[in-house]
């Protein structure tokens, strides 16, 4: 099982920058991609963005293309999503998620909360107007 902790949410005003950090242990990180989701308040948990195990492939929702990225580093177990161009509608807690039930080497096999099954604590993400 892997276990998942983010790091780096925080309060910043609209247009602002954030840098999220997922750090993993458990099972062999580097084999397997890794995807952020977030939930705001009333609302279910979204996809955000996905990478794949090589950080060859990556996905962004609609909503955050063009200002969300997403990075990997394999040697030391981290994955990383930069945040540009906040806006009051990314207020969520976002959450770090992996899929230990598929092939190492594997691509994704969804994008929605369900085809994953470790999950982070959730960090809070807050976005002034």
């Amino acid at each position: 099982q892997v276990q998942l902790i983010e790091s780096g949410g925080g309060l910043v005003q609209a247009g602002g920058s954030l840098r999220l950090t997922c750090a993993a242990s458990g099972r062999a990180f580097s084999n397997y991609p890794r995807a952020w989701f977030r939930q705001a308040p009333g609302k279910e948990r979204e996809f955000v963005a996905i990478i794949s195990w090589s950080g060859g492939s990556t996905r962004y929702a609609d909503s955050v293309k063009g200002r969300f990225t997403i990075s990997r580093d394999n040697a030391e177990n981290t994955v990383y999503l930069q945040m540009n161009v906040l806006k009051p509608e990314d207020t969520a807690v976002y959450y770090c998620a992996a899929d230990s039930r598929i092939p190492p080497h594997s691509l994704w096999s969804g994008l929605s909360a369900p085809d994953f099954d470790s999950w982070g604590q959730g960090t809070q993400v807050t976005v002034s107007s």
